[in-house]
């Protein structure tokens, strides 16, 4: 730790007394002969609260060990208010004590068998061995929970933390060969923490992408999604794409950088899309009514247009077109993120999002008809306020006489559906008759009939607005006598 300030390396023996906790649990291992020692992203987080001046942010708490786990559960037993061990054939303790979640894990000294992401576990007997084996510097890094607070940094983390570095404790290649999700989490860093690998890493994330096929969907999702849930995960993506990560996870993002023709009629859409992400982060920001940071609007805005490399089609004088790349790449978002293991609800709404975010360029000057407001809402549903950002992100022309044309008409639209909301309810739009009215007006059983002439209503209540009952009964009994 020499060179550091003595304020940042006393930030970091500081933090154990963040919590009470870690005290008590050092002096109860010492007493029993053992070392343990905080280790992972709380040293690397208290340092990098120690280098803005903010205080030490609260988060998960590991600790490493030479206890074997169940000479760690024998030392928590009667202290600890719940222990659970779903991971204790890897070593880890989990705890809860006075309201803190801790996990405990013994020195680890793993061999990888290169074919699949699990190792052989093995125990160490060095706190050095076991943080050689950690992903990158920055969280290899551990404070002793004795009395002296010993600072252990074998691997210059600290100095690659101040410098922004994102290096591996040994050779790269080693690292993500190991365990190939590492290059997935290289890449969140660069958003959570703003790193930048060193060659090397970057090598060898280009050289080994292809490894991150051993690693299952469910996991791989959870760490693009962590990425894009940062505050500025631009920079992230770029490097997941430069590397040819993104060509084995999500194909259709770097499919995106089409040749621009030579006439310049259409834009990067790969550019433009990071562009269009980056407004809608700012936008859900801004908003202090909506999710924050909400996965489906960025989702939605990172893969609008992935239709359309495959509806590109040159046309006469060197114009360009993309005709329903919406269709297509509601379809495209529906397979990628149903292979990715999203849940089916967010895989829905995002591909919804695609398939509705061109809906507002039909709407010209503000031509669009009362009807046509209506089913804008309805389609929309509960993606509505998404739909407002995501269309409004999507308008990145640089001519700022174009741009402020399309905000205003925008905004005519959002007062035209506020309007008509409160005038109608648009939020629940129904037929002006239920299932049973219809059933006794025309005299029907339960049935498909009755769905039928209920999906009729509606469409009349969204073209006409409200209807009062009598004229309602009229139009389902004339439509019923046509169709009849």
């Amino acid at each position: 730790m020499s060179g550091v300030p003595p304020a940042v390396q006393q930030t970091v023996r500081d933090l154990v007394d963040v919590s009470p906790v870690l005290g008590e649990l050092g002096e109860r291992f010492a007493a029993a002969g053992f070392e343990a020692h905080l280790v992972g992203g709380s040293v690397r987080d208290a340092l990098l609260a120690a280098g803005s001046g903010a205080a030490v942010p609260p988060g998960d708490l590991d600790v490493t060990t030479d206890a074997r786990p169940e000479q760690v559960l024998r030392l928590l037993r009667g202290w600890a208010g719940s222990t659970w061990n779903q991971g204790i054939a890897f070593g880890t303790v989990g705890a809860e004590i006075r309201g803190t979640r801790v996990e405990i894990t013994t020195f680890r000294a793993d061999r990888y068998d290169r074919e699949s992401r699990n190792p052989e576990v093995a125990w160490g007997t060095s706190l050095v061995d076991d943080l050689a084996r950690r992903d990158f510097t920055v969280n290899a890094m551990a404070v002793s929970l004795g009395p002296d607070r010993t600072v252990t940094d074998p691997f210059g983390g600290l100095g690659d933390l101040l410098a922004r570095r994102l290096r591996t404790p040994g050779a790269a290649s080693d690292s993500f060969a190991d365990d190939p999700l590492r290059m997935l989490r290289a890449v969140r860093f660069v958003a959570q923490l703003g790193l930048t690998p060193v060659d090397e890493v970057q090598e060898a994330l280009t050289a080994m992408s292809g490894e991150l096929a051993r690693i299952t969907p469910e996991r791989v999702q959870a760490e693009l999604s962590r990425t894009l849930l940062q505050d500025a995960p631009r920079a992230a993506l770029e490097l997941f794409v430069s590397t040819g990560l993104a060509d084995v996870v999500l194909p259709e993002l770097p499919a995106l950088r089409m040749e621009i023709d030579e006439h310049h009629q259409h834009k990067d859409v790969y550019s433009h899309s990071l562009t269009v992400l980056d407004r809608a982060i700012a936008l859900e920001k801004a908003d202090p009514e909506a999710p924050s940071p909400d996965l489906v609007l960025r989702l939605a805005a990172l893969l609008h247009d992935v239709g359309k490399p495959a509806t590109r089609r040159h046309e006469p004088r060197g114009r360009v077109s993309f005709h329903h790349h919406e269709v297509v790449g509601a379809k495209l978002v529906r397979k990628r993120l149903t292979a990715l293991r999203y849940p089916k609800d967010v895989v829905e709404a995002v591909a919804r999002l695609t398939f509705l975010h061109l809906r507002f360029h039909g709407y010209g000057r503000g031509e669009w008809t009362d009807s046509a407001v209506r089913r804008y809402v309805t389609d929309a549903g509960d993606l509505l306020p998404r739909l407002h950002k995501l269309v409004r992100s999507d308008c990145t022309t640089r001519n700022r006489r174009r741009a402020a044309a399309l905000s205003a008409t925008y905004d005519s639209l959002e007062r035209r559906i506020a309007e008509l909301s409160e005038a109608e309810d648009l939020a629940r739009v129904r037929p002006d008759l239920d299932g049973n009215a219809i059933m006794e007006i025309l005299g029907l059983p339960p049935g498909r009939e009755v769905g039928e002439a209920w999906r009729f209503l509606k469409d009349l209540r969204l073209e006409r607005g409200p209807l009062d009952p009598d004229e309602a009964e009229a139009e389902l009994r004339a439509w019923w006598a046509a169709r009849s």
